[in-house]
């Protein structure tokens, strides 16, 4: 007699046992060559450390003599303009007083002398 077994919907025979099923496990050679994964070569690129950016600003500066105002870590504000940069320090030519070897780490910000001239007459500082 033909029992229909309920768990799987499956039949089989009463006199038949269990049967031994093969289990379906798919070809691991074929899996890789159908979804590579990432060799070295394909990974994701680094960003570059330096944009070119800040080289940008200071070469713009340099050639227009760009009047700036330099503000220091501790406050203090040099005027002047940029003649040279490097990694990490900025040369600022001044009319009044001598020229100055300015260290990257010890600049808060700069800005041009003329926006700063703008705000003052606007009221925005």
């Amino acid at each position: 007699m033909v029992n229909r077994n309920t768990s799987g919907g499956a039949f089989r025979n009463e006199d038949e046992g269990p049967a031994n099923r093969k289990l379906i496990r798919p070809n691991l050679a074929e899996l890789a060559d159908r979804y590579p994964t990432r060799s070295f070569s394909q990974r994701k690129q680094v960003p570059p450390e330096q944009t070119n950016a800040e080289s940008y600003y200071y070469l713009k500066q340099m050639a227009a003599k760009t009047p700036m105002v330099v503000v220091l870590t501790d406050g203090e504000k040099i005027n002047g303009w940029i003649e040279w940069y490097d990694k990490n320090c900025l040369k600022v030519n001044r009319e009044s007083g001598p020229n100055l070897l300015v260290p990257k780490a010890s600049i808060k910000y700069m800005y041009k002398a003329s926006e700063a001239a703008g705000d003052e007459a606007s009221g925005n500082r």
